[in-house]
């Protein structure tokens, strides 16, 4: 198996490659600026319901706290749930299908969410938008890694895909708090209409298809893709409800107990009986793959959503912020990250590894955190957050987008979508895992800043000692690929990027 797989990911690389080299400058500036828009919409609605939560709760009667927090909930279950399913549609069914397809989803949800008048319609729309984000967020990544070669280009492409995530999630914060005191608690999901109309009109623009035309297209791994819904959504859902403290509540343990049996059995189904797995396992057995998306998943436990979550709590409750001057708070997060990973990091990983740029990132980051940690209600905004952000932003910025050119490089492009789809499923799981637990660390009353912060440092460390275990050489190829694009350099690369990468 090792000896024919290099040969068919250097074909399926060509493959790539010339299709990309084919497109003109303006076709790949649209392609990229349509798949920042959706991935905007995706990430935005992550955080920008946060704000006009209290406004919801009053203008549709919900009676309780509990019911009120689904709001939130059912979208990221429904996301990080359908993730892996969602991205090997984009394989199998071609990327502008696919992408159309969750597009609309997600922006006929947002209206129905929009105009709902009661509890049930808005968080059933919730759950849809999640869907909806599922099937599209793993395709805006796809598109970039089919329609950029390997170098300069792509690198380029993935840091301004990198920061407009970035500022989608730390802007939801801002713009729920403007829309919902300019407008109403409606606007903040009414937004996403026009910006969904308007990219569906563009959507030609992309790709029709990741493989090489003639190429029979398999069936969608179902029992796989069943395995893998079951196990996130019930894992995600036990450990939600852990963040009250309540490990040994029943239902709590039935949820966790299922997540992982279903887990359990999605490994035996991908590992012995697929024919065309929803994780090939050669994707797996990459060490740019397996340690990259570990890195993916405890900087997801970190970064934008259990920041964003905390930072609320520290400027609301502890400096005493309004809604809408917490949001302000949050600029300088979302202006120097974009700024670094737009400016500064693309320049970076052309002149340095992908190992040595996660590195510094990570130790820059964590120092960050371990100044947010200091912080009390008499630092005030410019060393309680001002200062911190610079520092943890910055590292972000360094680490995130070599992190997401590692579990993408060299993968083989009928599995583009797969290598996305698990980037973004570790991204957001992480994410979902390290509020919960961060939460526990919090306390009831969230008012254990320090220790959440303090506990973030050490995460951070620990991507530090994984990012050791990564390949030394530089993972990007050459600036030029001609034919096949088998050059000397180009077969090291691809060497690299397996279990056995040259040099170590």
């Amino acid at each position: 198996m090792r000896s024919t797989t290099p040969a068919t990911a250097s074909t399926t690389s060509a493959t790539s490659a010339t299709s990309a080299t084919s497109a003109t400058a303006t076709e790949a500036a649209a392609v990229l600026a349509l798949a920042c828009a959706a991935q905007f919409m995706v990430v935005l609605d992550v955080s920008v319901v946060n704000v006009a939560l209290p406004a919801v709760r009053e203008a549709l009667g919900f009676t309780t706290s509990g019911g009120l927090s689904w709001v939130a909930t059912a979208y990221a279950l429904a996301f990080a749930g359908l993730l892996l399913p969602g991205a090997r549609l984009a394989d199998l069914r071609g990327h502008r299908q696919v992408f159309a397809t969750g597009l609309a989803l997600f922006t006929l949800a947002s209206l129905v969410g929009g105009l709902a008048t009661s509890p049930g319609p808005l968080i059933a729309a919730r759950a849809a938008q999640g869907l909806g984000a599922a099937v599209l967020a793993p395709v805006t990544l796809t598109v970039l890694t089919t329609t950029f070669t390997e170098g300069p280009r792509r690198t380029r492409a993935l840091a301004i895909w990198t920061a407009v995530s970035s500022v989608g999630g730390a802007a939801g914060n801002l713009l729920g708090g403007v829309l919902t005191e300019a407008f109403s608690w409606r606007a903040v999901l009414l937004v996403n209409v026009p910006l969904g109309c308007v990219a569906l009109l563009l959507v030609r623009a992309l790709p029709p298809s990741g493989l090489p035309q003639g190429t029979e297209r398999p069936r969608l791994d179902l029992p796989g893709a069943l395995a893998a819904t079951v196990g996130m959504t019930a894992l995600t859902y036990g450990v939600s409800r852990t963040q009250d403290g309540s490990w040994s509540d029943p239902a709590t343990l039935w949820a966790l107990t299922a997540g992982v049996a279903a887990l359990s059995l999605l490994v035996a189904v991908e590992t012995r009986w697929a024919s065309r797995p929803l994780i090939p396992p050669a994707l797996l057995r990459r060490r740019t793959v397996a340690v990259g998306n570990t890195i993916v998943l405890l900087a997801g436990a970190c970064l934008q959503i259990p920041v964003w979550y905390f930072l609320t709590f520290f400027m609301q409750d502890t400096l005493g912020y309004s809604a809408l001057r917490t949001g302000l708070g949050f600029l300088p997060h979302t202006l120097i990250g974009a700024a670094a990973g737009v400016g500064v990091t693309p320049r970076l990983m052309r002149r340095f590894a992908h190992r040595t740029l996660i590195l510094a990132g990570a130790v820059l980051c964590g120092a960050g955190f371990w100044w947010q940690s200091t912080a009390s209600a008499d630092s005030g905004y410019p060393s309680g957050v001002l200062g911190p952000a610079i520092v943890f932003s910055l590292g972000a910025a360094v680490f995130v987008t070599p992190a997401t050119a590692v579990v993408t490089s060299g993968v083989p492009a009928g599995d583009a979508g797969a290598a996305s789809g698990l980037m973004n499923t570790a991204k957001q799981f992480g994410g979902a895992l390290g509020l919960a637990a961060l939460s526990a660390v919090a306390g009831p009353d969230h008012t254990a800043h320090g220790r959440v912060f303090a506990t973030m440092t050490g995460v951070l460390a620990a991507i530090v000692l994984l990012a050791l275990i990564l390949p030394r050489e530089r993972l990007s190829l050459p600036r030029e690929r001609t034919g096949a694009g088998n050059t000397a350099r180009g077969e090291s690369v691809e060497g690299a990027d397996s279990d056995e990468a040259p040099g170590e």
